[in-house]
């Protein structure tokens, strides 16, 4: 078993995501986020919105100053893209719709759904009959949508069937309006050469994705590509091994890491990289922490639940990727009303020149700041990185 620099390690797992180089000039295209969804293979979602949704901040890491209805068309009129929770709630690239049939298949009735039932029979069937006289339609469009709220986030009675119903694949999402997500069925949804491709069993269907978790990280460990298409650790550890007994996977040492990892055959092993990127919590790069902490020596944890005067470094902190390291953090906001991008906080992470974190953390802004459609960057004095950003923007 061959081993491997923790250096190499950091490189492979960045080209891995598709940020080892500058991002491509001139206009984007549906081409260009084809190849990032083919790179990442999986697009979180995430409500907060205080400088962008997440799946645009990760496109925009990616690709740059480019349209965000580019998103909108690839997903909803072309129909290349499918949500599910794949990692969280995700987008997904249409060929991979099989891949998820197991997990909607054996997805077991919930807690709430079950009260539900109990309190009201056939409460689920009404509402996928609704979906399916209606769709596509919002929770809010069902005519009996159920009063009661319980802990699921507020959610209604009828909310909780049409959650459940798409989780277990028997209504998809259409679309989304105003982040609202619209159900109907996946026979209207879903292409029908997609729903004509064969299902795979479960573990064999697991093992796809493993191995695709692992082209869209290069290196990690049996439980970083388990956490990568969520799948039970429990059931991903004895694949991961056949993976690797098979030659799909090539078992490696990496330096300091006390448990094995593994690296996809197609990994690429570039000598140097020189990429720059904002990296939101959402990030597929950094959404496993236990992973960032290990590559990249960058203890990250969010902190939006946190009351303000507990936060360490703010309310929605991007990691500063430069080069092959995470340089800094920034906690930003896009003040829409007064037209500027706010950087709230800036911090340095240890031993890095503050100087050339500030230069190339001032550009970065300032492309951001240009593709939200903001006329300014401010910078306001918090964090040790504050003053040499200040004199940088």
């Amino acid at each position: 078993m061959r081993t491997i620099s923790l250096a190499r390690a950091r490189r492979m797992a960045i080209a891995a995501q598709g940020l080892h180089r500058p991002r491509p000039e001139g206009k984007i295209d549906a081409r260009h986020l084809r190849k990032v969804m083919s790179t990442i293979g999986v697009l979180q979602i995430d409500s907060v919105n205080v400088v962008a949704r997440s799946h645009r901040l990760t496109l925009f890491s990616r690709l740059g100053n480019y349209d965000p209805d580019l998103l909108q068309r690839v997903f909803v009129d072309r129909r290349e893209l499918f949500e599910y929770w794949a990692h969280e709630a995700s987008l997904v690239p249409m060929d991979d719709w099989p891949l998820f049939r197991h997990r909607m298949a054996g997805m077991p009735p919930w807690g709430a759904v079950q009260r539900i039932e109990q309190e009201h029979p056939g409460f689920m069937d009404q509402v996928l009959g609704e979906v399916g006289e209606h769709g596509p339609l919002a929770a809010s469009d069902l005519s009996q949508g159920g009063g009661r709220k319980g802990n699921w986030w507020g959610w209604s009675d009828g909310k909780l069937a049409l959650e459940w119903l798409f989780a277990s694949g028997r209504v998809t999402v259409s679309h989304r309006r105003n982040f609202t997500r619209y159900y109907d069925l996946p026979e209207r949804v879903i292409p029908a050469e997609t729903r004509a491709l064969p299902v795979p069993e479960a573990d064999e269907a697991r093992k796809m994705l493993l191995t695709k978790g692992a082209a869209s990280m290069g290196i990690g460990t049996a439980r970083d590509l388990a956490d990568y298409y969520r799948i039970n650790i429990k059931e991903a550890r004895p694949l991961v091994e056949e993976l690797a007994d098979g030659g799909l996977l090539e078992r490696v040492q990496v330096e300091g890491w006390s448990d094995d990892a593994f690296v996809h055959p197609g990994a690429a092993n570039p000598r140097s990289v020189e990429g720059r990127a904002l990296l939101c919590p959402f990030d597929s790069l950094v959404w496993y922490r236990e992973r960032t902490q290990r590559l990249f020596g960058f203890h990250y944890r969010i902190e939006i639940y946190v009351p303000e005067p507990k936060r360490v470094h703010g309310y929605y902190v991007f990691p500063f990727l430069l080069g092959d390291d995470l340089v800094a953090r920034v906690d930003l906001k896009a003040d829409r009303a007064a037209g500027v991008l706010r950087a709230r906080g800036a911090f340095l992470e240890e031993g890095r020149d503050p100087v050339r974190a500030a230069s190339a953390l001032a550009a970065e802004l300032a492309e951001m700041a240009a593709w939200l459609g903001l006329g300014e960057v401010s910078v306001e004095p918090r964090g040790d990185l504050a003053g040499p950003l200040q004199k940088a923007v």
